[in-house]
Order: C-alpha cells, then structure tokens, then sequence
C-alpha cells in the first residue's frame, strides 16, 4: 500500500484547506483510513478516521464540528475538508491505512502504511 498526500500549505486563520490521499494497492477487504496530524516534537496525533465499508467516521475532540473526512473508494482516495483553521492547527499531516473498520481509537499502532505528510501552516 502506497499513500501520497496533498492539499497542505499555507492559509491565514479562519480560512480552509483540503487534504487529499491518494492511495495504491489497498486490499480488498474492509479498511480504515485516518488523518494524523505531529507538531514539532510531539508524537503523532490521531484526528479523523473513516471505514471503507461503512463509512462511518470519527474525530477527535479538538477538530470535531471543522474538519470532515470523507473517501471516495473508487478513486481510492480520502479526504480531510479544514474549515475554520486556527494557528494552533499548524502541523504535519499524514494519510494511514490500516485493516478493519475504523474506531474512535486512533492510535498510531492501529495503522500499518503511512504517507510521507503534507505541511499545514496556519498564520494568525
């Protein structure tokens, strides 16, 4: 499995940005796409996870009700729409897969391929 993100760069506060991850060699089963996000010196942070299947999503509390994430199975690509961006968002933001269906848990284990990551940069 192969994932490119795109979509990063730089917007001013309350502005939007929207992420996408193109993916290659996903299985056939069910699977789970996430968006993570790392600032500088921290671990990586789960955000937004969605299933193949099911197409139900999760967030995590501090983007809940300004990003959506969303996946288009047969372009094999997912999305992150950022409304209402804060400084606080700036950040590295990266696509995983990972088998199954998606869970309010998104931990860093949880997914098995990575794409290299997309810069979100929020001025003020």
């Amino acid at each position: 499995v192969q994932l490119v993100e795109s979509g990063g760069g730089l917007v001013q506060a309350g502005g939007s940005l929207k992420l996408s991850c193109t993916a290659s060699g996903l299985p056939a089963d069910d699977y789970a796409i996430a968006w993570f996000r790392q600032f500088p010196g921290q671990e990586r942070e789960g955000i937004a996870s969605i299933s193949s299947a099911v197409g139900s999503a999760y967030y995590s509390y501090s983007v809940t009700g300004r990003f959506t994430i969303s996946i288009d199975v047969f372009k094999k690509r997912a999305y992150l729409q950022m409304n209402n961006l804060k400084p606080e968002d700036t950040a590295k933001y990266y696509c995983a897969e990972g088998a199954g269906l998606a869970t309010q848990a998104m931990g860093v284990t949880m997914f098995d391929y990575w794409g290299q990551g997309t810069q979100v940069t929020v001025t003020s």
